[in-house]
């Protein structure tokens, strides 16, 4: 017995991690429009926007990594 586990491409959803094609950003996904995703870098600051087929959602260990990568670079930001 066979099982077809092909999938389509991962879903982009609001509240989940993904990466910029174009020039590698990670962001959480902030909104998704018809043609249209919003993405805020994980450290917080100004969104963007990106075409759906120019973001792909990252895997849960490229999450930790990103998220550990930018909570490495706020704790090395000078304090008030």
């Amino acid at each position: 017995m066979s099982v077809d586990r092909r999938e389509g491409p991962p879903a982009i959803t609001v509240g989940s991690v993904a990466r910029d094609l174009r020039d590698g950003r990670v962001g959480d996904v902030m909104d998704v429009r018809p043609g249209r995703v919003w993405l805020r870098p994980l450290g917080g600051g100004r969104e963007w926007d990106a075409k759906p087929d120019d973001v792909r959602p990252l895997t849960a260990h490229e999450q930790l990594s990103a998220r550990l990568a930018a909570a490495n670079a706020r704790s090395r930001r000078a304090l008030p």
